[in-house]
This record gives C-alpha cells, sequence and structure tokens, in this order.
C-alpha cells in the first residue's frame, strides 16, 4: 500500500478509457468457470450460501453449513495450513476452516475479524481483513497481507508457520450487494485496498443474472505490488465491454505503458460514470492518503462522515460514494 496521497496518470490513459466508455457494449461471453455461484446477496449476515456445481446436463444445489454466523457467536481458531509469498511484503495465508464441507459464511460485502494476544501485551490485537477466497469455496479461506513494520497483526502473520492457529470472527457486514443493485459501479483501490473489490468484482462476474458493469482504478507503488492481477485480468479477457481495469504505478519500470505517477482529477473525470447518470457508485479502498484525497476518510467503522477531495470537486453526492 503506498503512502503517497494521489497519482499522476498519463494523458493517453484517459483517452484509452474515453474511447472504451464511448463504445457500444456487447453481451458478456461466458466465465468458463465449472462452480458458479447464484443468489448469494449480502441482504443480511444470516443469508443462505448455496453452492451449484455444473456438469454437463447437470445442476445440483447444495447447501453448506457456515462457520462464522456472526452474532453472538464467539471467537473461533484456524489453522494455518498453507503460506504463499506474493512479493517481498505481502503473503497469502490459507487457514483452514473445522469442517471440510462447510462454507465461512462471509457475504458480499463483509470482512472478518482476527485477533492476537501479544505474550507481553494486555490486550489483544484485533484487525478486520476481506478474505479473497470465493464465499462458497468450502473448507478453507485465504488472506492477503502485506507486512508493515510495526504493524502488530501483519508482522504477527508474516512469523507465523504452518500449523499455527490464529482466533477469527465474524462476518461484519459492510455494503449489502445484490444483483444489479447498480447500473455502473467504479471501485478505486490502493495497495491492499483491492481484496474488498475484488470481493465485489467475484460476485458479479460469476452470476450470469448480475449485468453490473464496473470501472477498476488500481494504484500501487511498483509492478509487483499489483495484488490479484491475473485473476483481473482474466475478468477483463472474458468481459472487455462490462470490466475494464487500469493500473497505475508510483515507480514503474521503462518498459511500462500504462498510468504513471498519482490519480489525478482529470484521470477520473474521464474514467469514472458522470455524477448525473442514475444508479451509480463509487468505492473508495486504499491507505489513508488516498482517503483524504479521493473522498475524505471515514468519521468511525460505523460513520461514513463526508464526502470531500476529488470525488467531491468533481460533482459526486456523498450518496453516491462509499467508503471501505
Amino acid at each position: 500500500m503506498f503512502a503517497r496521497a494521489t497519482f499522476r496518470v498519463s494523458q493517453r490513459a484517459g483517452q484509452a478509457f474515453r474511447r472504451y466508455y464511448s463504445s457500444e457494449a456487447a453481451a458478456p461471453k461466458g466465465s468458463g468457470l465449472k462452480t458458479l455461484a447464484l443468489g448469494v446477496g449480502a441482504v443480511g449476515v444470516a443469508a443462505g450460501l448455496y453452492e451449484y456445481v455444473f456438469a454437463p446436463g447437470v445442476a445440483e444445489p447444495k447447501e453448506r453449513p457456515k462457520v462464522f454466523t456472526g452474532g453472538d457467536q464467539g471467537w473461533i481458531d484456524l489453522k494455518l495450513s498453507e503460506i504463499e509469498t506474493i512479493n517481498h511484503n505481502t503473503k497469502r495465508f490459507r487457514f483452514e476452516l473445522p469442517d471440510k464441507e462447510a462454507v465461512s459464511g462471509l457475504h458480499i460485502a463483509s470482512a472478518i475479524l482476527t485477533k492476537y494476544k501479544p505474550p507481553t501485551a494486555d490486550k489483544p490485537i484485533i484487525r478486520p481483513y476481506t478474505p479473497i477466497s470465493d464465499e462458497d469455496q468450502p473448507g478453507y479461506l485465504d488472506l492477503i497481507v502485506k507486512r508493515y513494520p510495526n504493524g502488530p497483526m501483519s508482522e504477527h502473520l508474516h512469523s507465523m508457520n504452518v500449523g499455527q492457529r490464529l482466533d477469527f470472527k465474524g462476518p461484519i457486514p459492510k455494503y449489502p450487494w445484490e444483483p444489479n443493485k447498480h447500473k455502473h459501479i467504479a471501485l478505486i483501490a490502493g495497495g491492499t485496498g483491492i481484496t474488498p473489490m475484488y470481493q465485489l468484482i467475484r460476485a458479479i462476474f460469476k452470476n450470469p443474472d448480475d449485468k453490473t458493469k464496473v470501472t477498476l482504478v488500481f494504484g500501487n507503488i511498483s509492478e509487483e505490488d499489483i495484488l490479484l492481477k491475473k485473476e483481473l485480468q482474466e475478468i477483463e479477457n472474458t468481459y472487455p465491454q462490462r470490466f475494464r481495469a487500469f493500473y497505475v504505478l508510483d515507480n514503474p519500470p521503462k518498459e511500462w505503458t500504462g498510468g504513471k505517477g498519482y490519480i489525478t482529477k482529470e484521470l477520473l473525470k474521464t474514467v469514472l460514470p458522470e455524477p448525473k447518470e442514475e444508479n451509480i457508485k463509487i468505492f473508495v479502498c486504499g491507505p489513508p492518503g488516498m482517503y483524504k484525497a479521493i473522498s475524505g476518510t471515514k468519521a468511525s467503522p460505523k460513520d461514513q462522515g463526508e464526502l470531500s477531495g476529488i470525488l467531491k470537486e468533481l460533482g459526486y453526492s456523498k450518496d453516491q460514494v462509499y467508503k471501505f
């Protein structure tokens, strides 16, 4: 996650997006995924999760038990079963669910809390994360965590070994999503702020009934910091008329042809749906400096605070913006 407040971007990038949005939308291609989840909404924590496994000529729904049910449910400790190094400061952590046939119980959009008590501390450390694994995936959940200097939870996770355990609790409701809730959504992400955005993207494009158009602007320090790029490119290649991702790098390599530097008002004015358009939503998630420049910060986890920054200057209303 980068520390600068805004990103610069090239004029060429804005022109490319303008050409894209002036084109006529075409019907989406098939996703090619073998497993699709239908009817996964975020109406409430208790919403049922059903897995639909499609075989040639056969469609069998299977209801699975949920590990995290919210409410008064206490903490549940999960075993770390796999660690994958993503780059110099980011790893993917896979935690086993107690029941291999169960799903996490998270919904769109929601997060999960992690808890760890250092031996010398009086109080435990509690931090929220958005898993990147599918909500309908049985048996495990995956977290992508970037290690921050003096970040107590991220440093603890990066010090963990396979077989150790960590406490979890959830789900923590965020933005309630249902198919076609908005005609067009725009996602402005920085660093690991991509995880709740990816949760939304994945839910939209695995549901053949959801026709929402999605624009992603994703900023990072360097090319190796672009998380989930392979997954995002696969979705973009499958749905080129409905999903467009644009990557902006603070320190790009010489051969980089994408956006360079900071996100500016000019870029967002070009690529985002206009404020006057009906039924749109802008989502923002990133480091504090990015929030301040783009949308203003949240007053608290339950209070979105006032809208400010570039989005307010462009004419968007508070109701059109959601800060993760």
